[in-house]
């Protein structure tokens, strides 16, 4: 049976909200949350970008049942895989074994703020091997010395570090990067619905499954207003960037860079790809795609921050309801 998610959209949205929302997810009764690692918003209008793991661990607190999950975090700029490690076995001693660790090759927007440029894409994928195989051996909890082409870790061991290692979900686009992080990755992670990225991720985890299942985790956008017009309106000015497809999106370095590059799409484009107004059969049906393709897990993104509550208070149960039946 497919799981249904709520995004804690930190582009969107301020810290003590997010909290706030999460625990309004839980107790609507969705089955899991993720948390964008963002350092800056897609465009300026959306205004916000807190520290995710500050507010995922605030989260851990003031919820007691659903799933957590980074969607996603990149831990080959920003961030050293070293600390990553850290964070997330953290995290999951905080959430009591609720935690996922999603992660992927990162956006050029979060990660140039270090100062450190933007590598190609098979540099940033091969920096994300090293680091998956050295959170892996953290994790173990032993003393870790590790000599890569892109990282060192020297003498380190997360003293804390849960019973069981954290499981990693990998977001992945194609055949490349399947082959890469299939052997490596717990579960899948892609923002496309696409049946063949299942069958090759299941294909290419092969013997390194050992039986263990693996998840299909994916992400769809909508935006709820009793007022499909102002539905519409609130979508082209948070979301307007969404459809420039991630060969754009892990590229362009700042907000203006996405204004820039957005500032032709009309509202009616942006209505065209993703759901909006009051119609709950109507939303509930953009995540059939996911379904059909195979994905096990999908969250939904409720754009805006001023419907926030509102939404999780009156539509989200319906809503649930509605997507379960179909999946």
């Amino acid at each position: 049976m497919t799981r249904f998610g709520y995004t804690l959209m930190g582009e969107q949205s301020g810290p003590r909200e997010l909290v706030r929302y999460a625990r309004s997810a839980e107790e609507a009764g969705f089955d899991f949350e993720v948390s964008s690692d963002h350092y800056s918003p897609w465009l300026v209008s959306q205004g916000h970008s807190p520290y995710a793991w500050t507010v995922l661990g605030a989260v851990a607190q003031a919820t007691s049942r659903v799933e957590l999950m980074t969607y996603v975090t990149c831990p080959t700029m920003r961030y050293h895989p070293a600390v990553v490690a850290q964070k997330a076995a953290t995290l999951q001693l905080l959430s009591e074994g609720r935690f996922l660790l999603g992660l992927g090759s990162g956006e050029n927007l979060n990660e140039h703020v270090v100062g450190e440029g933007w590598p190609s894409v098979d540099t940033r994928q091969s920096m994300l091997v090293e680091a998956i195989e050295i959170i892996r051996e953290l994790h173990s909890g032993d003393l870790v010395t590790y000599d890569g082409q892109y990282f060192r870790v020297d003498s380190a061991r997360v003293w804390d570090a849960p019973d069981a290692p954290v499981e990693i979900g990998v977001a992945v686009s194609g055949d490349e990067s399947i082959e890469s992080f299939a052997p490596l990755g717990d579960h899948l992670i892609a923002v496309e619905p696409k049946p063949d990225l299942v069958q090759k991720w299941d294909e290419a985890r092969g013997a390194a499954a050992e039986g263990a299942s693996s998840r299909k985790i994916g992400q769809v956008p909508i935006s709820w207003d009793p007022d499909r017009d102002a539905a519409i309106q609130r979508a082209h000015d948070q979301f307007r960037w969404f459809g420039g497809g991630w060969p754009v999106n892990a590229e362009l370095p700042t907000p203006a860079g996405f204004e820039a590059a957005s500032q032709f799409v009309r509202p009616e484009d942006v209505a065209g790809s993703i759901v909006c107004g009051p119609d709950l059969d109507e939303l509930a049906a953009s995540v059939q795609p996911y379904i059909d393709a195979g994905f096990t897990d999908v969250a939904i993104v409720q754009i805006g921050d001023e419907q926030q509550d509102r939404f999780l208070a009156e539509v989200a149960e319906p809503l649930l309801q509605k997507m379960r039946a179909l999946g």
